[in-house]
């Protein structure tokens, strides 16, 4: 029997893709308030260059291969936000899954991204031992501006990752719908 030793290293050696936006960032709690390029309303500062990458196209890029991780270890406060926006790209897919067209599709990101969520320190939040709390009411507002940014920004880009030129859904996107980034849900058992 011949073992293939290379086959070995490369499952020994596959680690999680950690966000390369480190440095001097603001931050909410122990979260890194990134710029992003997007038109909807909150608190993280605008994009200098729209043709920059940021946090959202970091996450969707590296959705596919972070999604299989059951843990992953923190680097740095930008980690923690592409540790939401991974976990709230599940939880699209979710929905996406069961809408037949890219009007429906935009109705149910629209919904999702605006429906009650939970923060850090909320009883429901799935990771509050990463997430620092806010210390009082309006660093707690300003995060949850900040998520419900997010959710705006991430539900319409994915769309057209989903939809694609055609606007038929893509199965190589909607097959990640039942993974659980970490074993962690955004949405509550059962949902």
């Amino acid at each position: 029997m011949m073992i293939n030793f290379s086959w070995i290293y490369f499952l020994v050696s596959f680690q999680a893709y950690h966000s390369s936006f480190t440095g001097k960032n603001n931050n909410l709690g122990n979260m890194a308030l990134l710029p992003i390029n997007t038109s909807f309303r909150g608190p993280a500062p605008p994009l200098a260059n729209s043709e920059e990458m940021d946090i959202i196209d970091e996450a969707l890029y590296f959705f596919k291969a972070n999604v299989f991780f059951r843990t992953y270890e923190i680097k740095g406060e930008a980690d923690r936000v592409l540790i939401y926006i991974t976990l709230y790209i599940t939880e699209c897919l979710k929905k996406l899954q069961k809408c037949i067209n890219h009007q429906q599709a935009h109705n149910e990101m629209y919904s999702l991204a605006i429906s009650k969520f939970d923060i850090p320190g909320d009883h429901g939040f799935p990771l509050n031992s990463v997430y620092a709390k806010p210390n009082n009411p309006v660093e707690a507002d300003a995060m949850r501006q900040y998520f419900l940014q997010l959710r705006q920004e991430t539900g319409a880009r994915l769309i057209e990752k989903v939809y694609g030129a055609d606007g038929k859904p893509s199965k190589w996107w909607l097959c990640f719908a039942k993974k659980k980034f970490m074993d962690k849900s955004l949405s509550g058992p059962g949902q």
